[in-house]
């Protein structure tokens, strides 16, 4: 079960280890809020359970309470679930967020895992979000933590640096993993099984992952790059033409001049680096540095979603899916900026199967369509 699914990312990771393993995936549920990354998900999960709605509708009861009717009927359209995933939204904790930081009210949503849990009581738990969520004021992590232990749950929480999974910027996700004491294996903890960073593999530059896309012709607004106005023409020259990297305070508008300690707004991306965090405003200079390093534009979609560790077979903007689903520049962005990146979920649910906690089921229909399954073999962009 995928709860606050985005598009998929999280999900696109298990299947990808569930295939290197041999074993097909069966999605139970997947709920999010928007219709549009919905869509995503339902494109490239056409078996999959997929509901636009709030995930506090499926889950309602307090914590520790008996379970609601609705909980009741979530969980026999359900049944037995074996890692139930999800990423609730986490602007509320971003560091970027100055109205509301640690202390919005859908922070809690992140409890509402925690009561998931308490319904389905699944082997796994995976929680997914930004780092500052540890400092949110109403302390949903260690709540969550002493709940999933009551329940009988080995906990763990990591930082997990994103650049040692192999994917191509600097980005950085707080990971909660419970396992049920009942399927943890002799001689592990959920702390062991988190240990995914691979130390010694060589962080993958921009050149790696969008290299190859430098002269690709586009065939949708997915390969292109957004318009940018006539003050952003004028910057992106400059970098390009005086070989810089960093925008100069002089030629950025007036409000971020000064002492700041912004050196990436409107700045150049390079070659032989990996990207900084990709955002929904991975289109626009003045949203970070997000200008291309070798032509003066900002990132494509496809680019970005590459940089995310999207593999092309993932389908954000597919003109031959019938029914068609009309997708605009701007849902796309939010979209891939608002995702997880799959290698994250494909290491650990990788761990997990090689130390038995998942195991295969007989009767599990496969997900990913053919096509899919063949190009989830190689998961290299």
């Amino acid at each position: 079960m995928d709860l606050f699914a985005g598009c998929g990312g999280l999900t696109l990771g298990i299947a990808q280890a569930a295939h290197r393993h041999d074993v097909s995936l069966d999605v139970r549920l997947a709920v999010d809020f928007e219709a549009a990354p919905t869509k995503v998900f339902k494109t490239n999960f056409p078996k999959a359970n997929v509901q636009e709605g709030a995930v506090e509708s499926y889950f309602d009861g307090d914590l520790g309470a008996s379970l609601t009717p609705q909980e009741a009927e979530t969980l026999s359209i359900v049944g037995e679930v074996g890692i139930l995933i999800g990423g609730p939204p986490c602007q509320g904790h971003s560091n970027l967020n100055n109205h509301t930081r640690r202390d919005d009210p859908k922070n809690r949503l992140y409890l509402r895992m925690a009561r998931a849990a308490e319904v389905l009581r699944p082997r796994v738990v995976v929680i997914e979000n930004v780092l500052a969520v540890v400092n949110d004021k109403q302390q949903v992590v260690s709540r969550t933590i002493v709940h999933l232990k009551k329940l009988g749950y080995d906990v763990a929480t990591s930082r997990i640096n994103l650049l040692k999974l192999g994917v191509a910027q600097t980005r950085k996700r707080h990971i909660l993993l419970a396992v049920h004491r009942d399927a943890l294996p002799f001689g592990f903890s959920a702390a062991d099984l988190l240990q995914i960073e691979d130390h010694n593999s060589s962080p993958h530059d921009l050149r790696w992952a969008i290299g190859d896309l430098f002269d690709v012709r586009p065939k949708s607004f997915f390969d292109e790059a957004a318009v940018p106005n006539a003050d952003s023409q004028r910057r992106m020259k400059y970098l390009f033409e005086n070989d810089e990297y960093n925008l100069p305070n002089e030629h950025r508008p007036e409000c971020h001049r000064g002492e700041h300690n912004y050196t990436s707004m409107y700045g150049r991306l390079w070659w032989d680096r990996p990207s900084q965090t990709i955002t929904s405003g991975f289109a626009t200079m003045g949203r970070g540095r997000f200008v291309h390093p070798g032509v003066p534009r900002c990132l494509t979609a496809h680019e970005a979603a590459r940089i995310q560790g999207f593999p092309d077979y993932f389908k954000f903007v597919d003109e031959r899916v019938k029914p068609r689903y009309e997708l605009t520049r701007t849902d796309v962005q939010i979209i891939i900026g608002n995702a997880v990146p799959p290698p994250l979920t494909e290491a650990l649910t990788s761990n997990l199967f090689d130390a038995g906690v998942l195991q295969a089921k007989d009767d599990s229909p496969q997900l990913l369509e053919d096509d899919y399954a063949a190009a989830a073999v190689d998961l290299a962009c």
